[in-house]
């Protein structure tokens, strides 16, 4: 099973990322987190397989997502307090 899907980014989250079918578009995507995503901005268009490697998710859940829910929703990787520190600590480093 292979999807031509749209991938947008949010203007509010960095590293958020919505997963559609493109011959669906946000159609099916709820209004609610339409306004919290914020205008979706076009990435990139591909052909998804469940074979495909991504970065941060697997292509076959996103696949059962969009077909199930119309859109698979990407949220930005965790930051806990620890890795703020370090992030923090590297930049002081840096300079």
């Amino acid at each position: 099973m292979k999807t031509v899907c749209d991938i947008y980014r949010s203007p509010r989250e960095e590293e958020m990322y919505l997963y559609v079918d493109k011959r669906e578009g946000t159609a099916r995507v709820p209004e609610a987190l339409l306004k919290l995503f914020g205008q979706p901005q076009h990435l990139v268009t591909m052909v998804l397989t469940p074979e495909k490697r991504l970065a941060r998710a697997e292509a076959g859940k996103v696949l059962e997502e969009i077909r199930e829910r119309g859109f698979y929703l990407q949220m930005p990787p965790a930051r806990d307090d620890e890795m703020r520190a370090i992030a923090a600590q590297n930049s002081k480093l840096q300079h």
